[in-house]
């Protein structure tokens, strides 16, 4: 069943665009990555998803449902967590989450969410405005896990996370989607996306570029890679790689030979040739990473002269989350 699905979802300030003719598709037990750089458009399409804004055109269902029409009910459903959310100084963590049990009348063992994010019976009968940044954190994705929700729709999780508590949120995330929950969360932590997204999307100057698997948009958009081989010994002129077809690079270091390849089937050509003049002893293949993928996409839009950003609205005096 389909969580989350845009169809031409467009968010305009007079004549600037935040958000420009979305198309997106978020199904049951997925983890979809939202990816772009700031003033994508990022929040602002949360922020459409969630009924906080409302579109200049297009159509958001959740569910199925129009959240404009059917908010309250599915509230019930939704867990979010809001980028830079601030508990409130008073209250421990403990009466935040019991706070948000009863407003959505969920069967919720309190203590079990304050375990499952890490936070420890002290720490969550401290105020919150004693809490660290990370530690803040944890607490608004146990809000957000109160009530088992179908879906959770999280803006930049894992900030203020250190790097033991972005690896429990990824875990936590894997469970949730692993017993069916839809996951949407933004981020810019590229890492982040590439270690625990089923797809992605990349979002820059209020238009999606693409989605797809993260192995998908590495393979459609980057091309050339990189090959390490390790031999026995390596002569003058290194055996005469650069005039392999395909190969744009070679460089040594020592009994390694690092060859850039314009695509990857040129990969074959340079072990076969290595194999009719030396022994080859280690190979490794090194796949594009999410880094490069990102970079190419926002390049090729940036190039295209995509125009109108959120900052921009900004600046005209629309008051615009990003």
């Amino acid at each position: 069943m389909t969580a989350i699905e845009t169809s031409g979802l467009t968010k305009r300030y007079g004549e600037l665009v935040a958000v420009e003719d979305l198309d997106l598709t978020v199904e049951r037990g997925e983890i979809y990555g939202f990816l772009g750089p700031n003033g994508a458009g990022k929040s602002t399409t949360i922020n459409l998803l969630l009924d906080f804004l409302h579109p200049t055109s297009g159509e958001v269902r959740l569910f199925g449902r129009d959240p404009r029409e059917a908010f309250p009910e599915l509230r019930r459903r939704i867990g979010i967590l809001p980028e830079d959310a601030t508990p409130y100084d008073r209250l421990t963590g403990r009466e935040h989450v019991a706070f948000t049990k009863a407003c959505k009348d969920a069967d919720t063992d309190v203590d079990t969410i304050l375990d499952r994010v890490g936070l420890d019976p002290t720490d969550a009968d401290r105020p919150a405005g004693a809490y660290s940044t990370g530690m803040a954190q944890r607490l608004g994705l146990g809000m957000a896990l109160v009530g088992d929700p179908d879906l959770l729709i999280l803006d930049e999780p894992s900030s203020g996370l250190d790097p033991n508590g972005m690896r429990e949120m990824r875990a936590i995330l894997r469970e949730e989607a692993d017993d069916g929950t839809a996951v949407f969360f933004s981020s810019h932590v590229l890492a982040e996306v590439d270690s625990v997204c089923d797809r992605a999307g990349i979002l820059d100057d209020g238009r999606l570029v693409v989605q797809d698997t993260v192995e998908s948009l590495r393979e459609s958009v980057f091309t050339a890679c990189r090959v390490e081989v390790t031999v026995r010994t390596i002569p003058d002129g290194e055996f005469g790689l650069a005039d392999v077809d395909g190969v744009e690079n070679v460089e040594r270091d020592e009994s390694t030979l690092r060859v850039t390849c314009a695509n990857p089937s040129v990969k074959a050509s340079v072990v076969a040739h290595l194999h009719d003049r030396t022994t080859v002893t280690d190979l490794v293949s090194e796949p594009a990473s999410i880094e490069e993928t990102f970079e190419a996409y926002t390049a090729d839009e940036a190039a295209d002269g995509a125009t109108t950003t959120t900052a921009d609205a900004a600046m005209a005096g629309e008051e615009v989350r990003t």
